[in-house]
């Protein structure tokens, strides 16, 4: 039989939030697979795991992935540590995953510290749905199409970004999406300094112009404001009945999307017009 292969959270900064669980699963294996393992072993030894290490990173991970299946296979449980956080949330390691589950071999999760997740839940913005990129891109104009294209995002807009790198796009920020758009930023969560800045784009520019930016950073861009629709219900009505063949339920629907209204509401107007009909 395969052994499995474990994907360890680990903290983000302060080292008390490593679990019980992942403690005792990093004990346990056979190999750990860290993308940085002098770092890596500096946590080990906090917590005196003597497990081995073995690099992998994004330069090595394709070529590494194929040995540590073929120890999988043989029946050695390994686990999948990143640098910080949760393995494969933009760091390395969906490739292991990938090659595993088509191999049959069992994947488990052991869950803990998001830097993510950790920003969105003191952020104060919107989380029933948000959308992560994932890094920013690095050059201005590929973060400016980027930005472009959730300028009217009705979500939050989650992201990673360097500190030497944050001015310009918060400079990007206010030309593309606003300066009074609201946003959040988390800076070096768990650990001694940590800030979380809230308020416009315009602010958060002036904020971090002043002092040279350190640390880790998750940008969170609230959503776009609702803006209001032209004419009236009845006129929406109208043009989607009269430019689609969508049915009623469904041009009601929309309608109500797009002015922020109860369906029910909507609908007794609909009911309206069709009975003039």
């Amino acid at each position: 039989m395969s052994g499995s292969l474990f994907v360890v959270a680990t903290p983000i900064g302060n080292l008390e939030d490593m679990t019980y669980r992942a403690v005792r699963i990093l004990q346990e294996v056979a190999l750990i697979a860290a993308e940085d393992t002098r770092h890596s072993r500096k946590l080990l030894d906090h917590y005196a795991i003597k497990t081995a290490l073995i690099s992998y990173h994004e330069h090595n991970e394709t070529a590494r992935a194929e040995q540590l299946l073929a120890r999988l296979q043989q029946g050695e449980s390994l686990a999948l540590i990143s640098d910080a956080g949760t393995p494969c949330i933009a760091d390395p390691g969906y490739r292991l995953v990938s090659r595993c589950r088509a191999a049959g071999v069992q994947v488990v999760a052991v869950p803990g510290p998001s830097a993510l997740v950790a920003a969105l839940s003191i952020a104060g913005l919107p989380t029933d749905a948000f959308r992560f990129v994932g890094f920013l891109p690095a050059k201005s104009h590929g973060r400016r199409l980027l930005l472009e294209q959730f300028n009217a995002e009705r979500q939050t807009v989650a992201c990673y970004e360097t500190p030497h790198r944050l001015q310009a796009a918060l400079r990007d920020i206010v030309e593309i999406c606003g300066a009074d758009r609201q946003l959040s930023i988390a800076r070096e969560l768990t650990k001694r300094h940590e800030e979380l800045f809230a308020g416009t784009a315009a602010e958060a520019l002036a904020h971090f112009s002043t002092d040279r930016v350190r640390g880790e950073l998750v940008l969170l861009l609230g959503p776009a404001a609702l803006r209001k629709p032209e004419g009236t219900v009845r006129d929406a009505l109208t043009r989607w009945h009269e430019e689609t063949d969508l049915s009623w339920k469904q041009i009601v629907k929309q309608v109500a999307k797009e002015f922020g209204l109860p369906g029910s509401e909507v609908y007794r107007e609909s009911l309206e017009l069709r009975d003039k009909e």
